[in-house]
């Protein structure tokens, strides 16, 4: 089951949960005021293998897009 990090937009507080692919943008209370005005936040992760880091912050190449491409990066996205 994947965790999922959420935001409440009454009192800002981040939050993470265990829930089901299925019911991941379903509703789900705010465990710090019980809010249920809470929304899926953007969550980074960072994959490290034995050549450092190769996937997520830090893997580009260093003349990457924005977009996070270009014609000589080897990195993994």
């Amino acid at each position: 089951m994947p965790l999922y990090e959420y935001i409440c937009q009454a009192c800002e507080t981040r939050f993470d949960a265990l829930r089901a692919m299925a019911d991941a943008d379903a509703p789900i209370a705010c465990p710090n005021c019980g809010s249920q005005r809470t929304g899926r936040a953007l969550s980074l992760f960072s994959a490290i293998g034995s050549e450092g880091v190769i996937a997520g912050p830090g893997s580009s190449c260093g003349s990457c897009t924005p977009s996070g491409s270009c014609a000589t990066c080897t990195a993994k996205r």
